[in-house]
């Protein structure tokens, strides 16, 4: 603190910054802005370059910068080419910030949507919809190994009213499946269920895109483990299982295998 400028209480320094007593007892004890302590009562000050300082300190938080960045930041008088590097890289990760703010907001929304539309939704469903949510950016990475970018675009970019329709549908159902496990699989109800996933699906697709989705038959274990793992099923093992088989008869006795 510079002995011939104004004196501030922590209290008056509060005030004027709008920042708490406590963060700046905070940012003393830890060398960021260092007050001046009255050895007799033991009372802190600051002065004019203190604010000036706490300026610098409270911009730089406002760009998103750590405590321990804008420490090393305040060692320069004036900005230069010499901090680019660092803006680029603090733009940078706001970005990627900004674009899990924009998934949590999108997985809210549709979580939210579906709420308002079902009362109530099994706690396991949810939770897969909103990890396939956030797992959407690698979901879609993966499949450009094997489909055309537009085709990727169409599968993931579709209008809301349309993905609240179709989380309405996966619902639906996976309640479905849930309330018939265990019949036989020739069941005609579970057969029902079975042609009605798959008209789902193809309405999801595109019946003009099936053939260019072939591809995927094609891929190995590994790799169908890496996509399972972004797209967490709401089935046990066993129902899995059963659904597996009751697919599989459905194919059989519809030719399509």
């Amino acid at each position: 603190m510079n002995n011939s400028s104004k004196h501030y209480t922590v209290g008056e320094l509060a005030k004027i910054t709008g920042l708490s007593i406590r963060t700046l007892h905070y940012y003393d004890e830890i060398g960021l802005l260092a007050a001046y302590k009255d050895p007799q009562s033991g009372h802190r000050h600051y002065g004019d370059d203190d604010i000036v300082a706490l300026q610098k300190i409270i911009t730089m938080k406002f760009l998103g910068y750590s405590l321990e960045d804008i420490q090393a930041l305040l060692q320069h008088p004036r900005f230069d080419t010499s901090l680019l590097e660092s803006f680029r890289a603090q733009k940078e990760a706001l970005e990627q910030q900004r674009r899990r703010i924009d998934i949590a907001i999108k997985a809210i929304t549709r979580a939210a949507t579906l709420l308002e539309n079902k009362k109530e939704v099994d706690s396991q469903t949810m939770i897969g919809i909103i990890q396939s949510i956030q797992t959407e950016d690698e979901q879609r990475e993966w499949l450009q190994q094997f489909l055309e970018p537009a085709l990727v675009h169409e599968l993931f970019d579709k209008p809301f009213e349309e993905q609240e329709q179709l989380d309405k549908q996966y619902v639906k159902m996976v309640n479905e499946v849930k309330r018939l496990f265990g019949r036989p699989i020739d069941d005609p109800e579970v057969q029902a269920l079975i042609a009605e996933q798959l008209k789902i699906s193809l309405n999801y697709v595109g019946t003009e895109n099936v053939q260019d989705l072939t591809v995927l038959s094609e891929i190995n274990e590994e790799q169908l483990k890496e996509l399972e793992a972004m797209m967490p099923s709401p089935f046990t093992p066993e129902e899995e299982q059963w659904l597996h088989q009751a697919n599989d008869f459905f194919m059989r006795k519809n030719g399509m295998l």
